[in-house]
């Protein structure tokens, strides 16, 4: 394998090796602070950190307040201590090497969580000095650049296509490009959490991600930044040798690499012992592409009971029409609330009824004019769920929140999406791992076919960092 040079970004240098940044409590202090003391980027995830009390236990987040609106304040004041604590803890951990200018630290948001701009601007006033960057993906993040370069922090774009980077670039980026750091190519078939598909692009048919990135440095070229800008090639990366090919190489530019997945099966890893269990004992093809996130992207994770409860609930759909009309002329007689009619065709109100007569007697609208079935069970917890909404989310197919405006996206909730701040606090806390969203990149299959962990062996951050510039 070739041999990698490090980075020098601001008269810091640091391996060009990037951690992901993984949602709610799946990436903290101890995993990143670890990478970045090991001399690569470590990336903290802001996304509703956790915070300590004075005996450093998790401070649980509980919500009191009666609308969704206060819950909301409470989220965001809670998503701010808690990123705030973690940057912090994390810099102290990795101390003698920031302060020595080796390795850095950034922290992950996303674009789409409620309240993102006042969370990032809140964590980036109170960490002056501690942060490298900012890394940001999930949606358009227009301001991106300005909160940074107003904070005096790099900022790291996470996108899946040229064409998006064009967008930003054209709209904002260019007015603050000396304080791009990096472009983060994240492949939407390949990594895990959310991914970028646009309506151009099948999920099921994966495209290369060379062509991609190499059209991708076109466009940061023809916007005039330099080769020494880095692309972080984010998903399906495991044995650097496998990607010899992309490094010094002259039609893709400086290359960095970020791995997701990988830093979830090590010592200082924040997840629960289940999980990181879980995770050598899937099989290639485990991974789902699924679009039943609340956020409405496309989003890979571990295709667990809870997964195959939700593609479940999804095919017992049928349409319905509040009148007869057309095909539906049969009205239908199972799930129905009291003074309602609903009218389904033949085929239809008889796959109905034999829902019912397996349990599932309850039929939920969507915002489709379509009614899944559920059990009476299911019903109350995806009812209880939506009323319990605390805002974690710009926009909630889920629940119908936004975080602006009359806090309404005007449009019914779904009930075949689900309460994704609920199930990712759940399962990072020691919740179930069948029956909670499990994220996890498409190679997360390798875990049990690597060498490096047999016999159960699960590294130190440091130990994975050096087996990684082996190429391994």
């Amino acid at each position: 394998m070739k041999a990698l040079n490090a980075i020098s970004i601001g008269g810091r240098e640091f391996l060009p090796l990037v951690e992901g940044g993984k949602g709610v409590s799946a990436t903290n202090h101890r995993s990143s602070g670890a990478w970045a003391a090991a001399g690569g980027l470590g990336t903290i995830s802001a996304v509703n950190a956790d915070s300590y009390d004075e005996d450093g236990r998790v401070i649980p987040q509980v919500y009191h307040a009666r609308t969704r609106a206060g819950r909301h304040e409470e989220l965001v004041a809670y998503a701010i201590e808690g990123a705030v604590q973690q940057v912090r803890r994390a810099f102290d951990m990795a101390a003698d090497e920031l302060r020595a200018g080796r390795g850095a630290l950034n922290i992950n948001i996303l674009w789409e969580m409620g309240g993102a701009q006042r969370v990032l601007e809140g964590v980036l006033q109170r960490t002056r000095g501690l942060l490298h960057g900012v890394t940001c993906g999930a949606g358009m993040p227009y301001r991106l650049a300005e909160i940074a370069a107003a904070n005096g922090v790099y900022y790291y774009p996470i996108i899946s296509s040229a064409r998006a980077f064009r967008a930003l670039w054209k709209r904002a980026y260019h007015k603050a490009s000396e304080w791009l750091g990096a472009v983060v190519y994240e492949d939407p078939w390949l990594a895990g959490g959310h991914n970028g598909l646009s309506n151009a692009e099948d999920p099921r048919e994966p495209q290369d991600p060379y062509p991609r990135v190499r059209e991708l440095r076109a466009t940061m070229r023809e916007g005039g930044l330099p080769d020494e800008v880095p692309i972080v090639m984010a998903g399906g990366v495991w044995y650097l040798r496998e990607w010899d090919d992309w490094i010094d190489n002259a039609e893709l530019g400086r290359i960095a690499f970020q791995f997701g997945t990988r830093p979830l099966l090590t010592q200082e890893s924040p997840i629960p012992d289940a999980w990181k269990a879980k995770l050598t004992t899937l099989e290639e093809g485990d991974i789902l592409l699924h679009r039943f996130s609340p956020t409405g992207f496309y989003s890979s994770a571990v295709r667990n009971a809870f997964l195959r409860e939700l593609e479940a609930r999804s095919e017992r759909q049928i349409a319905f029409s509040a009148e007869a009309a057309g095909d539906h002329q049969f009205e239908l007689d199972v799930g129905v609330p009291r003074g309602r009619r609903w009218f389904v065709t033949r085929d239809d109100l008889l796959r109905a009824r034999a829902w019912a007569g397996q349990g599932f007697t309850e039929a939920l609208k969507t915002p489709d004019n379509t009614l899944v079935f559920v059990t009476p069970e299911s019903k109350a917890e995806i009812r209880r769920d939506q009323a319990d909404c605390m805002g974690c989310l710009s926009h909630c197919q889920f629940s119908a929140w936004k975080d602006h405006g009359d806090f309404s996206t005007g449009r019914l909730a779904d009930p075949r999406s689900f309460c994704i701040q609920k199930t990712l606090q759940d399962i990072a806390h020691g919740g179930n791992v069948e029956h909670n969203l499990m994220f996890a990149g498409h190679g997360a299959y390798r875990f049990k076919t690597d060498p490096f962990y047999s016999n159960g062996f699960v590294p130190t951050v440091r130990q994975l960092v050096a087996r990684l510039l082996t190429g391994d």
